[in-house]
């Protein structure tokens, strides 16, 4: 586990006493089940969960399942001996795990915390695109340069890039959600998957008071796939995370400088330059999406498992899983912090846009002269070898074209073309797509 990154949430929800706990509810329902078919005595039911707290075990709890689980070398037959030395009946002693093997209870409790767990990332991912929202209305209506290569291209709306990312937590979500569905899912299916020794029933019942749905044909575990499927939202959540942290680092560059990550008081950024204020939190942001993004491919290796199952996933699983919904949850809330104190540099992006002497207009110009009748071919050479000696001499691209004998175009109409809300005419039909 990451456990520098947890937040107390997704810290509470992995530990062992919830995770212990979860196992609990799955062999007490399954108690429950059996006892509603009168194949169990009801006092294994009512003993098991009088035995049980109201909420998580305490870590007595999770230390003698340890202390058993040294000689047993056997998770979950560590556990179950646990839980009925706690409850202390004989009919629990008796009962408890009757007809169960040991993915039944591992599985069904992992999928109802992984679907816990999304629940949190989801929580975090509306406060996200909530943030996103506002900084693309702030600045909707803001003229700003637009970078292909890394290059001037052409004005555009500053907020425009907030919108672009807004649109992609949308995705985002819905990829989620799509994976929470697919997890979702509960196997009370015996050692091979086939219900030798427990009836579909008792899987139903143990998912409907779950809020999970039966695995239609399981070989023991849930199939792996729906694991992978999970990994796969998250792996593409955190890349775009990583994209607006890429974007919101270079906008802090000095030599752009057009926003810059929150800077509190008594920060530093660098032990031997005091004037140094580095976008840690956003570098931490693209350093940590790259795990989310390997653990991926770890979750796609244990789709293939020997015949009805292995154990090869089983390890793997107790470090990606709660790693990557733990990074998740922790990189949405850090990045949003980061978002919500953003400053933005207002004159520094209109001096960025002034930065090339009026060279993003070239478009505006070419098309300009296509109207006037002008060939293309002609006008972009025109064009082209104003804007190069603009560049060259590093003087202005609008004076130049003026003054040129082959330009058709008044001044009035070049001032026009130099107009860079021009660019923005469009900018609310985009919006509106949002409803915005």
């Amino acid at each position: 586990m990451i456990a520098r990154y947890q937040t107390p949430e997704m810290a509470a929800l992995w530990s062992p006493e919830h995770r212990f706990r979860i196992w609990a509810e799955v062999e007490r329902l399954a108690l429950e089940a059996w006892a509603e078919r009168n194949e169990v005595p009801n006092e294994a039911v009512t003993s098991l969960k009088e035995a049980l707290p109201a909420g998580d075990f305490e870590p007595a709890f999770s230390a003698r399942v340890a202390e058993i689980e040294a000689e047993t070398r056997h998770d979950v037959v560590a556990f179950v001996r646990a839980l009925a030395e706690l409850s202390g009946s004989e009919a629990v002693r008796r009962y408890l795990h009757y007809g169960l093997t040991s993915s039944d209870v591992v599985d069904t409790a992992q999928n109802y915390l992984l679907k816990e767990a999304l629940d949190l990332v989801l929580a975090e991912l509306e406060e996200l695109l909530e943030t996103l929202r506002e900084l693309a209305l702030r600045y909707k209506h803001t003229p700003a340069v637009g970078r292909t290569h890394g290059v001037h291209a052409e004005p555009t709306s500053f907020g425009l890039r907030f919108l672009s990312f807004y649109a992609a937590g949308l995705r985002d979500r819905d990829r989620i959600m799509r994976a929470r569905t697919g997890i979702a899912t509960a196997v009370i299916s015996g050692s091979v998957g086939n219900y030798a020794h427990t009836p579909p029933a008792v899987e139903t019942h143990v998912a409907g008071k779950l809020g999970l749905t039966p695995e239609p044909v399981s070989t023991q575990v849930a199939p792996r796939d729906r694991h992978a499927e999970l990994l796969a939202a998250l792996a593409v959540f955190g890349a775009g995370l990583e994209r607006i942290a890429v974007e919101l680092r270079h906008l802090q560059r000095t030599e752009v400088l057009e926003t810059t990550e929150p800077f509190r008081e008594g920060q530093t950024g660098s032990s031997s330059m005091p004037h140094k204020k580095n976008p840690v939190a956003l570098e931490n942001v693209s350093g940590l999406a790259r795990l989310l993004k390997a653990n991926l491919q770890a979750g796609l290796d244990n789709v293939a498992l020997w015949h009805e199952r292995d154990i090869s996933h089983s390890s793997v699983e107790r470090v990606i899983l709660p790693d990557s919904t733990t990074l998740a949850h922790y990189l949405t809330r850090r990045l949003n912090r980061v978002l919500r104190g953003l400053r933005v540099n207002t004159d520094r992006i209109r001096r960025n846009l002034d930065l090339t002497r009026g060279l993003v207009y070239s478009q505006r110009v070419l098309n300009l002269l296509i109207d006037r009748g002008m060939d293309r071919e002609r006008a972009y050479r025109l064009v082209q070898r104003n804007a190069l000696k603009s560049w060259d001499e590093e003087r202005d691209f609008a004076g130049l074209l003026a003054a040129d004998p082959e330009n058709p175009l008044s001044r009035e109409e070049l001032a026009a073309a130099f107009d860079p809300t021009h660019y923005l005419h469009q900018i609310d039909t985009i919006y509106a797509r949002f409803g915005l």
